[in-house]
């Protein structure tokens, strides 16, 4: 029905914050927005809690995400792919 390269309605790209409970990640998405009075460009970002079913994500990885039905109380969002793993450099 849809391509497989087109991003999912309402799809946003995050980066994995914390991994530490059972399939679920704290996605965190940055955005600079402008101020609307100063006119000076401010750094924002949104937590969102995301439903990662088979625990694919890690701290630090790129994921692509959608929303979807309320799971839990916090978790509206799911896991569409990992857009990028984290460099095991470190």
């Amino acid at each position: 029905m849809s391509d497989s390269s087109e991003n999912a309605k309402g799809s946003r790209i995050g980066v994995v914050e914390t991994d530490g409970r059972d399939k679920t990640r704290k996605v965190v998405i940055r955005y600079r927005s402008q101020h609307p009075k100063y006119g000076k460009f401010v750094s924002k970002r949104t937590v969102l809690h995301v439903h990662d079913a088979g625990n694919e994500s890690h701290v630090g990885d790129v994921v692509e995400i959608a929303p979807c039905r309320p799971i839990s109380k916090t978790k509206s969002w799911r896991l569409v792919r990992v857009v990028e793993k984290r460099s095991t450099q470190d």
